[in-house]
């Protein structure tokens, strides 16, 4: 067996280009399925391995290493095709647009849904429980109101961004943190020097896109017609509300998410029998199958047909070839050989900012997981931060900007496919208008630039010329 040795910058800088090329090239301009291209990428990364000294038994390990660190999202994935078909069948997704139609006017619709998401979002610290339950029903609103469903995605995904980024009771809020060595509290206020004036943009952009949207929305008579269809598919009342409330108030308790699930699937199994004359059989077979529905009304059945184990496969599979594959570059070395060659040439901390919210991005590409890399940025940037003079902040937020933004824009991560599978829209068609995940990490680096929001410590080494 060789002896496997570190891969140089220019094989990792092969390597991993050649990942981004065959994904690219095959999505956008041979029309091929992302799981195909995923599963190519990994015998030439695999193939790659092999040449520096790892054999099949190493290279398998990697990729079961890959996948055992990404179990977690493995298992959310499940619970949320559970919940989702759970809160159909007791009508509460059905109630809230009922309801949602009389509340939101077409002109204010997107950013009072960007609102509404960041609210929940910050509340709960859950992107995906967001996206899955407040985002499926804004689809379905905006779908109803007449408002392009990319545009509409990309809102929902904007606003669950915000929180998952800034509720301190979020995972990758904690996890930055404490990958960076700092303080939640540190962390969370050096990102409000990026993320406000962010979020008053986006904002604006909504507003503005509400307001030439608004004239092309369903009439009065359309929106009746719709509500009367859910009236006849689903007994609607305030009731049906109370698997969401129960979901909220458990996710505000600091409740685990899983346990939280379940209790909400729970109640609504429940209500559906209780309220829906719906059977124990036919409630517990669409928590596999799905919720199928038949109102009458192709626009609302292809809304509400939806949800259970079943529709998360497409999800799990890409999700679980992206993590063997991130394991595989991991545990070669090849991202990580990579960085070291350009931090060598980084001279101001502007750039060392901007590589840092690069980073997030490159590896999230590669590795197929935010999580992982948020924990891979903190242990190649650290000395860097430190050897600069910069507050540990500095750091965590630089791995929020790139690492939890940019996941969600990405098809082959988790939070991609995830998004792909619940919204049943590639991100490739609303990335252009998530646009708090896209100002956010240009803002922060053109800041950099301009020297504002850097905060150093007191006493600081000149190794890296200061702004």
């Amino acid at each position: 067996m060789k002896h496997p040795h570190i891969p140089g910058v220019w094989h990792s800088l092969l390597t991993f280009g050649g990942v981004i090329i065959i994904v690219i090239a095959g999505m956008l301009w041979l029309g091929i399925s992302l799981h195909s291209l995923l599963l190519l990428a990994l015998i030439w990364v695999a193939a790659h391995s092999y040449v520096i000294g790892f054999d099949f038994h190493e290279i398998k390990s990697s990729m079961i290493s890959g996948i055992e660190k990404g179990l977690g999202a493995i298992f959310i994935f499940f619970l949320i095709g559970v919940l989702i078909a759970a809160l159909i069948e007791a009508g509460t997704i059905g109630g809230l647009i009922y309801y949602g139609i009389d509340l939101l006017h077409p002109t204010f619709f997107l950013p009072a849904g960007l609102i509404l998401c960041s609210l929940m979002s910050l509340a709960t610290g859950t992107a995906w429980g967001t996206i899955a339950t407040i985002g499926v029903v804004l689809m379905g609103l905006g779908d109803a109101l007449g408002i392009p469903l990319p545009l509409v995605a990309g809102m929902v995904v904007s606003g669950a961004s915000f929180g998952d980024k800034m509720s301190p009771v979020s995972d990758t809020t904690n996890l930055a943190a404490m990958s960076a060595d700092t303080d939640l509290h540190s962390h969370i206020k050096s990102m409000m020097y990026t993320t406000v004036p962010t979020y008053i943009i986006c904002l604006i952009a909504f507003g503005l896109f509400g307001l030439y949207h608004s004239g092309q929305t369903l009439s009065a008579q359309e929106l009746l017609l719709l509500k009367t269809h859910l009236r006849v598919e689903f007994v609607i009342g305030p009731l049906t509300l109370l698997p969401l409330a129960v979901l909220l108030a458990l996710s505000l308790k600091r409740t685990p998410a899983e346990i939280s699930m379940l209790v909400s699937v729970a109640t609504a199994v429940v209500l559906a029998i209780a309220t829906q004359e719906r059977s124990l059989p036919e409630v517990l077979n669409s928590l596999h199958t799905g919720y199928t529905a038949d109102t009458g009304m192709a626009q609302l059945d292809k809304l509400l047909s939806r949800g259970g184990i079943t529709s998360m496969m497409w999800t799990m599979s890409l999700a679980l070839l992206a993590l063997s594959l991130g394991g595989i570059l991991d545990r070669a070395g090849f991202v990580r050989s990579l960085l070291s060659g350009l931090l060598k040439r980084i001279k101001r901390s502007a750039t060392l900012i901007a590589t840092t919210i690069g980073t997030g991005v490159v590896t999230n590409m590669s590795m197929g997981e935010g999580y992982l890399s948020i924990i891979f940025g903190g242990q190649i940037f650290k000395d860097s931060y430190e050897q600069d003079g910069l507050e540990k902040h500095m750091l965590s937020r630089s791995l929020e900007e790139g690492a939890t933004l940019s996941t969600s824009l990405i098809p082959w991560t988790t939070s991609g496919a995830f998004i792909t599978g619940v919204l049943g829209m590639s991100p490739l068609l609303f990335a252009p208008y998530a646009f708090f995940n896209l100002i956010n990490p240009l803002l922060s680096i053109g800041l950099a630039y301009l020297g504002y929001g850097i905060f150093r410590k007191v006493q600081q080494p000149n190794n890296i010329k200061t702004e």
